[in-house]
């Protein structure tokens, strides 16, 4: 007589499986594979594009600053030069006009020299050769473009004339030179030496 086995056997245990043992390796394996995406997968190649444009745009930037500054101590350079030039320049304009103003006057010079070196002369004779002396001064004068200023009759012009005293006369305007103690000259409009005067009325 055979006895009934009343246990039901169970496939899974039967097969040595385990549901929830099945199911953790199975999550494990999801997690590694995550892991690996984000290491080597769609994520890493977009993280190493990104870095490789940032480093790109870094030596972009660098490249241009090294640029900039070659370019400003070129600029500072040239600008340097140009200031020595046009310094050198000034000199040599000065330097020129006054030699050319130098040179007009020797002639007049000369002429002292020689009627200095007469050892016997009349007063006469002095006297002709102190006034060419003057005309040959004038002229020199005129070429550097000289004018003389001042003399009696003038409106009294502040501009132009030093009062150094003041009459009453009743022959002459009001507010006029009526002496001149000393000349003044002028080039154009630029007075090189106010004339001293005598204001009347």
């Amino acid at each position: 007589s055979g006895q009934l086995n009343t246990e039901e056997k169970n496939p899974q245990t039967e097969a040595g499986t385990d549901p929830q043992t099945d199911a953790e390796p199975e999550a494990s394996q999801e997690t590694e594979k995550a892991e690996k995406k984000d290491k080597g997968g769609f994520g890493g190649k977009k993280a190493k594009a990104e870095k490789e444009a940032m480093q790109k745009k870094l030596e972009e930037a660098e490249e241009a600053l090294k640029k900039q500054k070659d370019q400003f101590l070129r600029t500072a350079a040239e600008y340097d030069n140009y200031r020595k030039r046009t310094e050198r320049e000034k000199a040599a304009i000065y330097s020129d006009a006054t030699a050319a103003a130098v040179l007009e006057f020797l002639p007049v010079a000369d002429n002292l020299e020689r009627a200095l070196e007469q050892q016997e002369c009349s007063v006469e004779d002095l006297r002709k050769g102190v006034e060419m002396v003057q005309a040959q001064l004038k002229k020199a004068l005129e070429k550097l473009g000289v004018s003389e200023m001042g003399a009696a009759g003038e409106a009294f012009n502040p501009e132009l004339h030093n009062a150094v005293s003041h009459i009453d006369d009743e022959n002459a305007a009001e507010n006029v030179v009526a002496q001149v103690y000393q000349k003044g000259y002028k080039i154009g409009d630029k007075v090189v030496r106010h004339a001293t005067v005598v204001v009347a009325n």
